[in-house]
């Protein structure tokens, strides 16, 4: 899942970061056979913040299909880089296209501050059959899109497959066997491990060329999937999504992980591996698309040792991939009394993915093109592709994912060629039987070890129940600032004490610091409404 939250994100929040040096596509081309602007009245215009791996929309037959369906030209605005920087002077400016389409493309906090650019899509459920479906289906659904005041602004995505864990911890096995060491269990242990993997040459090469560990680019904007972050469940932390904003919840309180002893403890361990050489040099400088494709080696011969992603194939590549074993949460410590835990993700059901304009000139089209969206085949399509080349429609309720047309791409890599994946705006049904693609069979595998962890979590009293928490706008726009803040002394600081150190002596005053910017006041508010949620449930 080489693009989860590099996109959530892939998802991705989180992101958008991870994509920073692709290029920003903009097209004004119609995904049929009509032209774009020819002046029909349906026309439609559609923002879509894509992958830069995926092909432009004119590409995919379900596009055709649904300006078909729907009985409208399409004009598409394409996105694969730099949303964040482009998105606020277009909100600013009001002139927002007909829909914008992609994974928290538009967030709680912009639509707090420009909620009456939006159409309120409650309105319009008689036209939406396919949405009203989704809401009467599936669990949570309606409450994710409604805003605290009451309107749908934001349609959420479903894909209904997902482990619970979208990040996943690997090692390399075969350098285990060939050095005669134990998998790792505490960070200690890792450690050596780490050092074995740097000084004796298990791929084999006779070159120095191993790369003991490594991790996703992080961002500027908070935490996301594949990261180190994936280490403070080593200390019993439960954090969501890959860490975020640093929110977590302990025991019925809600903290901020950023100000947290126990996030120094892994920022000093990692100091500790960058000063032995065990970390990529390149991990604070690479792209995405770098990370990935280092880990895939060369022919049989892996180059990283112990990593984080999506499935054993997606991340390392079918050369190497099944050196790779699947790992249980590390102890920071043996004989730790805490039990060691993992990121709790809610990557099913995912808020944010379609907003339509209020002042759409064609707001029946539009309605149309919505509800098209969500149906049953083009969901499946816009997900894993179209039907023919991706996907065997087998029968009404039945499909199978084909393997990739393209041999040299694995499963994930060619989804995420092949259509939206995972940033579309979809609805997967319950009665839907899928025969799915081999990536998404091995990572459900590949969360067997993490699950003693999930099995042991009392979910309402330790994890941050985020996509499902609703604010004023007044409180999301205050976390906002803050957060801006918080962000701009935190993630720099992250990235410096790995690299040159300082972490121990200069906590108490960062710590300070961020308390001035905001961490205490966010943690209040957000405990507000943590505590209205679970008193609600």
């Amino acid at each position: 899942m080489s693009q989860h939250r590099s996109a959530r994100s892939r998802k991705a929040a989180v992101t958008v970061a991870f994509m920073a040096t692709a290029s920003l596509v903009l097209s004004a081309c119609g995904g049929g056979g009509s032209e774009a602007g020819s002046g029909d009245g349906n026309e439609v215009t559609i923002l879509v913040t894509k992958h830069p791996l995926t092909k432009p929309m004119s590409e995919m037959a379900w596009v055709t299909e649904l300006e078909e369906k729907a009985d409208v030209t399409i004009r598409w605005e394409e996105v694969s880089a730099d949303w964040d920087q482009k998105k606020n002077p277009l909100l600013a400016a009001g002139d927002v296209p007909d829909l914008i389409i992609g994974p928290n493309a538009i967030t709680d906090s912009d639509l707090a501050t420009f909620g009456t650019l939006f159409e309120d899509l409650g309105d319009d459920m008689e036209a939406l059959p396919n949405v009203q479906a989704m809401f009467d289906e599936v669990d949570g659904a309606q409450a994710m899109a409604t805003s605290l005041e009451g309107p749908v602004y934001s349609l959420p995505s479903y894909k209904r497959f997902w482990p619970q864990a979208i990040t996943h911890q690997y090692i390399n096995q075969q350098w285990l066997d060939t050095l005669g060491l134990e998998a790792p269990t505490t960070w200690d242990e890792l450690y050596d491990v780490l050092v074995a993997f740097k000084e004796g040459d298990p791929n084999g090469n006779g070159q120095a060329d191993e790369i003991p560990l490594d991790f996703s680019p992080v961002g500027t904007t908070g935490f996301g999937y594949f990261q180190p972050t994936a280490l403070l469940g080593s200390t019993g932390m439960t954090i969501s999504g890959g860490g975020g904003s640093g929110i977590f919840v302990e025991d019925g309180t809600v903290a901020n992980f950023f100000v947290d002893e126990r996030y120094k403890d892994v920022v000093a361990f990692l100091n500790r591996c960058w000063e032995a050489g065990l970390i990529s040099e390149e991990a604070f400088t690479q792209d995405y698309s770098t990370y990935q494709s280092v880990a895939r080696g060369t022919g049989d011969e892996a180059r990283v040792g112990f990593s984080w992603g999506w499935s054993g194939s997606d991340r390392f590549g079918p050369g190497v991939y099944e050196q790779y074993a699947p790992m249980a949460p590390l102890m920071a410590e043996a004989g730790q009394s805490a039990d060691p835990s993992w990121s709790y993700d809610y990557e099913n059901l995912t808020r944010n993915h379609l907003t339509m304009s209020a002042q759409a000139a064609n707001k029946d089209a539009v309605l149309r093109v919505v509800n098209e969206l969500y149906s049953a085949d083009t969901s499946m399509q816009e997900l894993f592709g179209d039907i023919g080349p991706n996907v065997e429609k087998v029968s009404d309720t039945e499909y199978k994912v084909l393997p990739p047309a393209d041999a040299n791409l694995d499963p994930s890599t060619w989804k995420w060629t092949s259509s939206l994946a995972d940033n579309g705006a979809f609805y997967i049904r319950e009665d839907a039987e899928v025969e799915l693609p081999s990536d998404l069979a091995e990572a459900v595998e590949d969360a067997v070890p993490l699950q003693p962890a999930f099995d042991a979590l009392d979910v309402d009293a330790n994890v941050w129940p985020g996509p499902f928490i609703k604010m004023s706008s007044e409180d999301l726009s205050t976390i906002s600032l803050n957060n801006t803040a918080i962000f701009g002394v935190a993630m720099p600081k992250f990235a410096e004490w790995i690299t040159s150190g300082g972490v121990e002596e200069q906590w108490d005053d960062y710590v300070a610091q961020l308390e001035t910017l905001g961490v205490t006041q966010n943690d209040e508010l957000h405990q507000k409404y943590y505590d209205d949620y679970i008193a609600s449930k």
